[in-house]
């Protein structure tokens, strides 16, 4: 089959696009287990600096684990009833309410951190403590779970299911979780990886809240590239994408259309 000239030029443009994205990353990758980044791969191939990020860094990547974890249950506990009570009471101020969670993610993070201390930086306790950089991940992440899990119920009737069940008896709390969390199961496991996904990456609230004893993965991945080689920062980077791009393979994974009718 004979090819046109704008396939050639499609094709062109396209390898090019995916050639400005994944060269740097490609090249970070390569600095990260060179010997001398500067002196090329003859220098020979390492894992050292790898070692080495985990022996400066390890605690801010188990820091970072326990934030996005912690986030994601706060997350859940507060969205999926949020998303419920949204997709039940559809009017005017709901979709108010839904318009002004999403402030959070215009807003520049810097502007929701510096709130955040002058709102709550008085409490010394609370300032130095992991739990203020959880409260700016939490606000930051909530539309994107609210959303997500919103998006399903709006596709499903839910009164009518509502209606169902309870003409068998069943009670609000059976209801709610025997039959409205299974029917949104695809909109909470998409809501759940976003929000652990964002919370892993996110560095311009978390800078601004964080000190020298709660720095989050990203912070830390800034600061090896400001202070140490870098063939550290970059093997701070290979880290980081082994960390991060599980979790957006599954997110890829889980939006297929094949996956959603499975577990939706």
């Amino acid at each position: 089959m004979k090819r046109s000239p704008r396939f050639y030029v499609q094709l062109a443009f396209t390898v090019a696009v995916c050639a400005f994205l994944v060269v740097p990353v490609v090249l970070s990758i390569m600095a990260g287990v060179t010997e001398n980044f500067f002196v090329g791969i003859k220098s020979g191939l390492t894992f050292r600096w790898v070692v080495e990020v985990w022996t400066l860094y390890n605690k801010t990547i188990f820091l970072s684990i326990g934030i996005a974890l912690a986030t994601l249950a706060v997350t859940l506990l507060i969205g999926i009833p949020a998303a419920y009570v949204l997709a039940r009471r559809q009017n005017r101020y709901t979709r108010w309410i839904e318009e002004l969670m999403v402030l959070p993610v215009a807003v520049p993070g810097l502007a929701t951190a510096l709130a955040l201390i002058l709102l709550y930086g008085q409490f010394r306790g609370f300032r130095i403590s992991w739990t203020f950089i959880l409260v700016g991940h939490v606000l930051f992440t909530l539309p994107f779970m609210v959303r997500s899990v919103l998006a399903v119920m709006s596709a499903i009737d839910l009164k009518t299911l509502e209606d169902a069940a309870a003409s068998l008896g069943a009670t609000f709390a059976q209801r709610f979780f025997h039959v409205i969390l299974p029917n949104c199961r695809q909109g909470i496991l998409a809501g759940a990886l976003m929000v652990v996904t964002l919370s892993m990456g996110e560095f311009n609230i978390t800078w601004m809240l964080h000190t020298p004893l709660t720095m989050t993965l990203p912070v830390g991945l800034a600061d090896s590239y400001a202070s140490m080689r870098l063939e550290i920062g970059s093997a701070y980077t290979i880290v980081f994408f082994i960390m991060i791009i599980p979790l957006l393979v599954a997110m890829q994974w889980m939006s297929e259309p094949g996956k959603a009718k499975k577990y939706g």
